[in-house]
């Protein structure tokens, strides 16, 4: 019996995990540049004394969906959206070069350009510092350019090029804080490098990857398969205490 319910613990405790993974995808639906994760479920054979006769269930995510989302018009200067492969570098509040391709940027009262996060955006030379002016352009290329305080219209001058990137999709992960980064075993020596093919779209924003009926399905799905797991528990525990009793008439 203790195998029965050990079964049956281990498959519902397995899918609350991937309950959890596919509603995090569905509460980001409308989160601007989200990438959602992928879930999947495997046995595992439990080793120990004796032969390997039983295995439980183990959810995992193994890889992040880094498809584009829709593009979505904002008309706002300092919305940008990666057109095509490719991802914005900004800078993490543990220091280190984090990948995303939410493009909704804004600046803060130091003139440093900054993310929806807070973080700031890298440029050529570290986080992008734009000073006072009276126009904003990013170009295709990541270019920011601003006609200065009190200059005329034809007055345009870079200040600096947003840092794009574009490492190979094989190569990243996602962290916690939602930012993509390459995986231990495929970490560069220094910074990222940036790529020149790498386009932007200015106005625009990229949405969320997310299908949120796919999600809402998935979730569905795996409810009917939690139920059926307690109702094992709850067999392999009715068999119990029948056993218990036939063992007391004896």
């Amino acid at each position: 019996m203790d195998k029965m319910l050990y079964l049956g613990m281990s498959g519902a405790k397995q899918n609350m995990l991937e309950q959890q993974s596919h509603a995090n995808n569905l509460a980001n639906v409308s989160t601007t540049g989200f990438k959602r994760d992928f879930a999947q479920a495997r046995s595992m054979p439990v080793f120990g004394q004796g032969n390997p006769t039983r295995a439980y269930a183990m959810t995992e995510n193994p890889a992040t969906d880094t498809a584009a989302g829709p593009l979505m018009e904002t008309g706002r200067k300092l919305d940008v959206a990666i057109n095509g492969p490719g991802w914005l570098s900004v800078q993490t509040p543990q220091g280190d070069e984090g990948f995303t391709r939410a493009g909704s940027l804004r600046l803060d009262v130091n003139g440093i350009l900054r993310n929806g996060e807070g973080d700031p955006v890298m440029g050529n030379g570290g986080p992008v510092a734009v000073p006072p002016y009276d126009d904003i352009q990013i170009g295709k290329d990541g270019t920011v350019s601003i006609v200065p305080k009190g200059g005329g219209a034809g007055d345009l001058v870079e200040v600096d090029r947003l840092k794009l990137v574009n490492p190979p999709q094989g190569s990243l992960e996602k962290g916690v804080d939602g930012y993509m980064r390459r995986k231990p075993d495929a970490a560069l020596d220094g910074p990222e490098p940036p790529d020149a093919a790498v386009r932007l779209e200015n106005g625009f924003l990229e949405g969320s990857n997310v299908n949120a009926v796919e999600e809402m399905i998935a979730n569905m799905e795996l409810s009917r398969q939690y139920e059926m797991q307690v109702k094992v528990m709850q067999t392999a525990d009715s068999n119990s205490e029948a056993a218990a009793r036939l063992l007391q008439n004896l």
